[in-house]
């Protein structure tokens, strides 16, 4: 398959280049930075610049650009950023596609099960309705957007990504210095659900999207075995082989990095399971935590 993957430097994304490229697929990635490789494409989405008028045909797209929501405060212009690489960066993708007459048959693109909101321990597969918050509500927009690929792909594909477990990058990888020295903590009540998937197990799922037609709307990249905060926290001690003592208030939490980030990043529960990847016989390698921290910290 010729596929076209943006967001190819994140976590996701580079995995999901090499093992493409391992498995014999053609790909091109596009960022914003220029190169002389013809494999690597550029484009800007606050200026409009970009082509993909060279690539002649294509079989499927992974749209995993956006700027990293967890990174920063919520501030009102990081806010913006946020949205506008979501929104505005799926509709000039979407153009850049039709101006190049370009027609995939899958246009996949990321998502989050922010979309949910805080839910409790009520049990969400992608069905249930969206919840309340500003993720709910910029999730809902993005999957809006990204439906504009119908004007040339066939199939659209969701991807409501949960946590997603790396020991190098992303919410676990900076939450391990501190586990490793005894500090590692839960949040709030530690009584929230939180819906996590191996970095191995989510990559396999997105290359089992691009070529099974049945996969098509939402779909929940999660393991099937989600836990509360306080679960985790003990697992990720238990495997490190540290003690877990402290625990840190929601007030605490709200006041460092603000109350909406805290609230929506930090306490939120979203008991979240992957109907739609088990209806299409996706078998994961890790359904369960602690096996999944011990292959990826042993």
């Amino acid at each position: 398959m010729r596929v076209l993957v943006s967001g190819a430097s994140g976590l996701i994304g580079s995995s999901v280049t090499a093992e493409l490229i391992q498995d014999g697929h053609e790909v091109y990635t596009l960022g914003r930075s220029a190169s002389a490789d013809p494999k690597r494409l550029s484009w800007n989405i606050e200026d409009h610049t970009g082509s993909l008028n060279n690539l002649g045909s294509l079989d499927a797209v992974i749209h995993l650009a956006g700027e990293p929501i967890g990174n920063k405060r919520w501030t009102p212009k990081q806010r913006g950023r946020i949205i506008d690489s979501r929104l505005a960066g799926t509709d000039f993708l979407i153009t850049l596609l039709r101006e190049a007459g370009l027609e995939p048959e899958v246009f996949i693109c990321a998502s989050a099960i922010g979309f949910y909101g805080d839910r409790g321990d009520e049990t969400l597969d992608e069905s249930s309705p969206p919840g309340n918050g500003f993720l709910a509500s910029l999730v809902m927009d993005w999957e809006s957007h990204a439906q504009g690929a119908t004007a040339v792909a066939n199939r659209i594909v969701h991807l409501r990504t949960g946590i997603v477990l790396s020991a190098y990058e992303g919410a676990l990888a900076k939450q391990l210095p501190l586990f490793k020295y005894g500090l590692g903590a839960t949040f709030g009540s530690g009584s929230q659900y939180i819906s996590w998937i191996h970095l191995e197990d989510a990559v396999r799922a997105i290359i089992l999207a691009l070529s099974d037609s049945t996969i098509s709307g939402p779909v929940n990249l999660v393991a099937p075995v989600p836990v509360t905060n306080s679960q985790f926290s003990k697992t990720v001690a238990k495997v490190l082989r540290k003690p877990l003592l402290l625990k840190v208030p929601g007030l605490i939490l709200e006041l460092a990095f603000g109350e909406e980030f805290a609230d929506e990043m930090l306490l939120v529960s979203q008991r979240v399971v992957p109907t739609a990847l088990q209806t299409a016989g996706f078998e994961f390698r890790f359904p369960e935590l602690e096996p999944a921290l011990l292959d990826l910290l042993r």
